[in-house]
């Protein structure tokens, strides 16, 4: 049995994936689960995050555009002025965010940040003793820098105290409610410093902060105005305002519901951010489209965004088109229904270009390789989403299968997205960096972060790069781990069928390989080869063809076959031909081979008999068959010792050439060496 199925088989596979996890950390990416490297082989589809993975963390304010009333006002790209520093557009830039100081730096999310830092303004938050000394929790303070308030001079000095304290503008932020990935918008409760109301500052998805304010104050150019900005792939933010009603008291705020707090709101505009693509991501993703790694675009921001970051990366080609699926749930007695429209034609003649049954024919009629030629792309967010899962679920594998954005998506909505892709027979991989991409990290076959913080507990990898260079380094060890693993196997595999063919054929004279002949070959061939040749490198580049993901399959099979037959071949020939020679003499307990006796009565004459061999050990086919063993073993290692195109040839890798090469010189010594007497 041992013979049969070596013990050294599980250290052996092992023995890949460990190198491999060493070259990974080398290149800056750190594993928490080994087994997954090889799965990273596999892979044929990659998610990518948005923000911070394909495109900068950091954003630039690109400028604000207020409402006023029905219309909006022209863009500026100041709001640091006089007129505007006590507006309510401003005063929510200034409160609505989750930023905190560290010893003394302002530390929070990136785009809170940028915001909070247009405006000027000086955030200043209680000390533990002010806490402390006034038995309740002091509130975090904001207020613009006193160049920035208008100037009016006192009638008299003697005004001048009750001047300072009645021009102070400070606003307190009473309560906050952080940022919800699934709800895609935050809100704070503050009070203006000498105000009785409090006030309510919310800021979000444009469309989600539009639908919670009354349709009196939101612009009729809202939706045109919206696409212009995000078809230049602009991040856009919305921003709204309400004031409470005197009766909510310091108390009273603090039991309130959030629902409560976010209606009945007043438009006041948006914040256009620009958010540039890495100088990487363009090259990474034209590498992985060359291998045949189709890539996807999972995202929170607005779809027209999503897509012109995905032309501008190459994500999607420019002569590529791309329909949008906009999914309409059952409402008011009409059942659910999708509409699709060109995302570079949104106006209403256009919409209906393509229709529901008009997609489904051409999918039912169609296979992959059709559709691919047409370059056709799909598009959706995340309620369109919820929606066809729910209502269109036959229509769900086609809409994955060449989907390219899905924007707008929740946490729970991208690990759903990640689950139905794996029902389509896709190895799935996630790139991401944030907190919202934990889930879908986990459940991917392989997930990436970029960061260090929450994502990295989740995920199986992490990137001390942060960018997505680090997806094609991973894939292509993952590629060189896995066909190492086979070719581990496979070499294990020979080694079990030759020893076993060796001691069958001895077997059938009633004889049996020695001891040390057993030992030799398990430790300086054996275990010197299988730790030699798992490492070689993985290949300089990602290619096309894709490594086998099982060890049933044809060209393998046959490889291995093929040389169980040559050595059962040669190994038999051997037995055969040593009976033919005319030395040849069948073994009794009693033979002398190897002319023991003589180097015996040579050495030690007071001896007076001579040791039997009565195990049956030394032997002509003994001999021949080791030493034919040996050299097979050797033979057979190199063969399967696969490099390109997923590794380095085996003549880059110096420890198992040279390992093989003093092998072959030690065996050809013992078997050519003369023995005495």
């Amino acid at each position: 049995i041992t013979i049969t199925v070596p013990p050294a088989l599980p250290a052996a596979m092992t023995a890949g994936i460990v190198y491999a996890q060493r070259r990974l950390k080398k290149i800056g990416i750190f594993c928490i689960s080994p087994q997954r490297i090889n799965i990273c082989g596999q892979l044929n589809l990659v998610c990518f995050d948005k923000t911070g993975t394909l495109t900068e963390d950091g954003l630039d304010l690109w400028g604000v555009h207020i409402a006023d009333g029905t219309s909006f006002l022209l863009p500026t790209d100041n709001v640091c002025t006089e007129s505007l520093v006590k507006s309510q557009f401003v005063a929510c830039m200034a409160t609505c965010h989750s930023l905190t100081k560290i010893e003394g730096e302002l530390s929070g999310d990136p785009l809170d940040l940028k915001m909070f830092e247009a405006t000027g303004w000086i955030l200043e938050e209680a000390t533990e003793e002010e806490t402390t000394l006034h038995n309740q929790m002091m509130p975090t303070v904001v207020r613009p820098p006193t160049q920035f308030l208008p100037k009016h001079q006192p009638a008299t000095n003697q005004d001048m105290e009750l001047y300072e304290l009645t021009t102070r503008y400070e606003i307190g932020i009473v309560r906050q409610f952080p940022f919800s990935s699934a709800l895609q918008r935050m809100v704070v409760v503050a009070r203006i410093l000498g105000e009785k109301k409090m006030e309510v500052y919310l800021k979000g998805a444009p469309e989600v902060v539009a639908s919670l304010c009354k349709k009196e104050t939101v612009p009729s150019d809202f939706s045109e105005v919206l696409e212009d900005y995000t078809r230049q792939g602009f991040r856009v933010i919305a921003l709204a305002h309400r004031k409470l009603e005197s009766k909510l008291s310091w108390h009273k705020v603090q039991s309130v519901s959030r629902d409560v707090l976010e209606k009945n709101l007043n438009f006041l505009g948006l914040v256009i951010l620009q958010n540039k693509l890495k100088e990487e991501t363009p090259a990474v993703l034209e590498e992985l489209r060359k291998a045949n790694i189709r890539t996807v675009m999972v995202t929170g921001d607005n779809m027209l965004t999503a897509i012109s970051v995905a032309r501008d990366c190459g994500m999607i080609l420019p002569q590529d088109k791309v329909i949008v699926a906009d999914a309409v749930p059952p409402k008011d007695g009409h059942v659910a229904r999708i509409n699709w429209q060109y995302a570079d034609k949104p106006t209403s003649s256009d919409s209906f270009d393509i229709n529901a049954e008009h997609v489904q024919i051409n999918m039912e009629g169609m296979n992959s390789r059709n559709l691919q030629t047409e370059h056709y792309h799909f598009a959706m967010n995340g309620k369109s989403f919820s929606v066809i899962t729910e209502h269109f679920l036959d229509l769900v594998p086609k809409l994955v299968l060449h989907g390219t954005v899905f924007a707008r998506m929740a946490p729970d909505q991208k690990t759903q997205l990640v689950e139905e892709l794996e029902n389509v027979d896709y190895y799935v991989g996630m790139c991401g960096d944030g907190a919202n991409d934990c889930s879908a990290l986990k459940r991917a076959h392989s997930g990436i972060s970029l960061s260090e913080l929450e994502a990295s507990v989740a995920s199986p990898f992490t990137s001390k790069t942060p960018n997505i260079s680090c997806v094609p380094n991973l894939i292509r060890e993952g590629r060189a781990a896995l066909i190492t693993s086979f070719c581990v196997f496979k070499f294990m595999a020979l080694y079990s069928i030759i020893q076993y063919v060796t001691v069958t054929l001895l077997y059938s004279i009633l004889s049996n390989m020695g001891d040390f002949q057993f030992l030799f070959i398990d430790t300086a061939i054996i275990l010197v080869v299988v730790f030699t040749m798992s490492l070689n490198p993985a290949w300089k580049e990602l290619v096309s063809q894709k490594p086998p993901s099982g060890l049933i399959s044809g060209p393998l099979m046959f490889s291995v076959l093929s040389q169980i037959l040559i050595c059962i071949a040669f190994q038999a020939l051997a037995f055969i031909w040593v009976k033919q020679q005319l030395w040849y003499e069948v073994w009794t307990p009693d033979s002398d081979a190897c002319n023991k006796s003589a180097a015996v009565n040579s050495n030690s004459s007071h001896l007076g008999n001579v040791t039997h061999d009565e195990h049956n050990i030394v032997n002509y086919e003994n001999t021949t068959l080791f030493f034919i063993s040996c050299f097979q073993y050797l033979i057979v290692a190199i063969v399967f010792s696969k490099g390109k195109p997923y590794r380095q040839p085996c003549y880059k890798n110096f420890l198992f050439g040279g390992s093989v090469l003093i092998l072959y010189i030690f065996i050809l010594f013992i078997m050519l060496y003369p023995v005495e007497g």
